[in-house]
């Protein structure tokens, strides 16, 4: 192999990645995970990896160069400067040939091409279900980087199509690359469950949300199906995951509905713990308004844990037909689809089964070596001077 051709199958790619977190917030949901997973599966494709993080950062990967910024940039207007100021900069001192942004967002005064990863589009259709900075932010920036990327990752067909129709950008231009689900979530032993279970001193029944609390999440219609159980029937709630933004409405309604005795909040959970919670619940439960996949319920699958979902968004497609559907506008629905999964065995037998079969299909290696293929397109049309405008 010449020089040149091993130049072309290794391109230099710059990530940002100044949204992974350690913290035990909402930051450490969902955005984290893609970008800590992708990341990490990324080093051992054939690519050079330089990431971009925050000054407390540690990543455990001595394959991946990094670059630690001495900012702030926990601080989101900090890290927005440090992304459009100092990037472009450093962009060109490494000799970037390629930069990534995986959350929706590319630094814009550079030459360097770009692919950006659009997890969801959700500040659009619903942009009463956000702080006004962030959602004049994500709203701005995100179409300007859809815009000026030569490439675009969309997590689903689902998000594919959102951008498309929200930004009015080419389909061609647009490549699908799924999340992965890491091999511990898995049916683990039974004994290592209940041990679990009592540790914990968990109910022998309950069902199971973990997301950022945040209006998105539909939990308000979620607490008004369980309020619709007799109460020696209710099955306790359980809810992980960190606060996030106007969650003032689901605290209120559990006092409202008497539902303090029903619902646990267990806040942010270690990842280690998570295939235990997933595995020690009845059913799981993520009846979501808005997703641009829903990572969560793909895990719960992997787990052999019965789901019920919504019906809309990129929430089929993650289920893959081994989860409940309803309507996630219908508390009744919801209700029914709730006391189906706790006593209908049948049911629950045939959507484990389904479940593992379609969750298996997903891992975070194949997602790094789909994506890696797409730098190296995107390089070598670079080179060629192929790329459209």
């Amino acid at each position: 192999m010449t020089a040149k051709s091993q130049s072309v199958s290794r391109p230099r790619v710059a990530f940002n990645a100044l949204l992974l977190s350690g913290d035990p917030s909402y930051r450490s949901a969902g955005v984290h995970q893609y970008t800590y997973h992708l990341l990490a599966h990324l080093a051992r494709e054939t690519c050079e990896v330089t990431a971009f993080v925050s000054p407390n950062m540690r990543l455990q990967n001595e394959i991946i160069n990094v670059v630690r910024s001495r900012m702030p940039t926990h601080r989101p207007v900090i890290r927005i400067l440090w992304e459009q100021l100092f990037m472009p900069l450093l962009l060109q001192r490494i000799g970037a040939d390629i930069v990534h942004g995986p959350v929706n967002v590319l630094p814009l005064g550079t030459n360097v091409p770009g692919v950006v990863t659009v997890l969801d589009l959700s500040f659009l259709r619903f942009p009463h279900f956000f702080r006004p900075a962030n959602r004049s932010y994500l709203a701005l920036f995100t179409r300007w980087s859809v815009h000026r990327a030569r490439r675009i990752i969309a997590i689903s067909e689902y998000t594919a199509s959102e951008v498309v129709q929200l930004l009015g950008v080419k389909r061609s231009k647009i490549r699908v690359i799924y999340p992965g689900v890491r091999a511990e979530f898995r049916p683990l032993p039974a004994s290592e469950v209940e041990a679990f279970r009592i540790r914990k001193n968990l109910p022998d029944r309950f069902l199971l949300y973990v997301g950022t609390l945040e209006p998105r999440k539909n939990l308000v219609r979620l607490l008004r199906a369980l309020a619709d159980f007799p109460a020696h029937e209710r099955p306790t709630l359980v809810l992980i995951g960190a606060r996030g933004w106007y969650d003032e409405a689901i605290f209120a309604l559990i006092e409202q509905l008497g539902l303090r005795e029903s619902v646990s909040f267990k806040g942010y959970v270690p990842d280690d713990e998570l295939p235990l919670w997933y595995n020690a619940a009845r059913a799981f439960v993520y009846p979501s308004l808005y997703e641009g996949f829903g990572m969560p319920v793909l895990e719960s699958l992997a787990c052999g844990t019965p789901v019920l979902t919504s019906t809309t968004s990129a929430l089929p497609e993650a289920a893959g037909g081994g989860a409940l559907l309803v309507n996630p506008e219908d508390v009744e629905a919801i209700a029914e689809g709730l006391r189906r999964l706790l006593t209908d065995d049948d049911l629950r037998e045939a959507l484990r089964a389904r479940g593992l079969v379609h969750a298996a299909q997903f891992s975070w290696a194949r997602a790094a070596a789909e994506t890696a293929a797409l730098y190296r397109d995107v390089y070598a049309r670079a080179r060629r001077r192929l790329i459209e405008p």
